[in-house]
């Protein structure tokens, strides 16, 4: 300690480790007020009389799958493909009053908690949580945890982050984990659509439609992992793609059998995969059906 103190400032002894400052954004940023009474009742009412009715205009969505959350009580880990920004406020257009009363999103910290006004502003209307998605962080997985024990459905895109080309990603493991350490089902959704409308580093909105289809839900078994969940939810993911560009029978034919398309698109060169993926049209969903049905029969030559 200073030889001047207490008359001078004291200066924090070399012996000691100096305490982490409080960070106010990011992944430390606390939400918790996001979900008090008041906040609650604002985000409804913004949801249900804004972004309800803007999402249907721009998007026109149409539900598929979705009598199966009857036989479901919350709360729910609902699992979702990511191409759009437009894929969040969607979810909560579509999912059913009493799943989106109480339902917060992960959200990428780094991106929508960067700066204050974003957290703010994410937290409220959306009742985004921070996730690191850069690297493991067990503060983001014990919150999401800790909501969901409390009674919070959540919406999690396990991609990581938005497709830059419309095809599916690698599957992360942090969805897998929450089901495997809180027991709560995974209801993987998949959502066509959302990328023909508004791509990653697109410049402009084109209205088109999308078709969001609920998948089986996915309880954990004891003694299995999250890798094995993991692959569980990516050939979900797989029928529920074959579905959305043809139909629920031949769509389960193909999973039974083991042949369902690729969600991840073919192994080729970026122009091949970016003609396997129309660009969408205004008289139906813009979604990649001419392209799932081009890559099957590219699989079976």
């Amino acid at each position: 300690m200073s030889r001047e103190f207490p008359f001078t400032k004291p200066v924090w002894p070399v012996q000691v480790p100096a305490p982490i400052p409080a960070r106010s954004t990011g992944v430390y940023y606390d939400t918790s007020w996001s979900r008090s009474k008041l906040a609650n009742r604002t985000r409804s009412v913004f949801v249900d009389n804004v972004l309800r009715p803007a999402i249907h205009l721009l998007a026109r969505p149409s539900v598929e799958g979705a009598e199966t959350l009857n036989l479901l009580d919350p709360p729910l880990i609902f699992v979702a493909n990511h191409c759009s920004h437009l894929d969040t406020p969607l979810m909560l257009s579509v999912l059913p009053k009493r799943f989106r009363e109480k339902v917060a999103v992960a959200a990428a910290a780094d991106y929508f908690f960067d700066r204050a006004w974003k957290a703010h502003l994410f937290s409220l209307t959306l009742a985004a949580i921070p996730v690191e998605r850069k690297r493991p962080d067990r503060t983001s997985a014990r919150l999401a945890i800790s909501l969901i024990e409390d009674g919070w459905n959540l919406i999690i895109f396990p991609e990581g982050g938005r497709s830059s080309d419309g095809w599916m990603q690698e599957i992360r493991g942090g969805a897998a984990y929450m089901a495997e350490h809180t027991g709560r089902p995974l209801v993987p959704v998949y959502i066509d659509g959302t990328y023909a409308i508004m791509s990653k580093g697109g410049s402009r909105l084109q209205p088109g439609s999308t078709k969001v289809t609920f998948g089986k839900p996915i309880n954990h078994v004891g003694g299995e992992d999250a890798r094995h969940i993991s692959e569980r939810i990516y050939q979900e993911f797989a029928r529920l793609a074959d579905e959305s560009s043809s139909n629920w029978w031949e769509a389960t034919k193909r999973a039974a059998a083991g042949t369902s398309p690729s969600p991840r698109g073919p192994e080729a060169a970026a122009w091949l995969r970016a003609w396997n993926l129309p660009s969408g049209s205004s008289d139906g969903a813009s979604s990649r059906s001419g392209g799932n049905l081009q890559w099957r029969q590219h699989r079976q030559q």
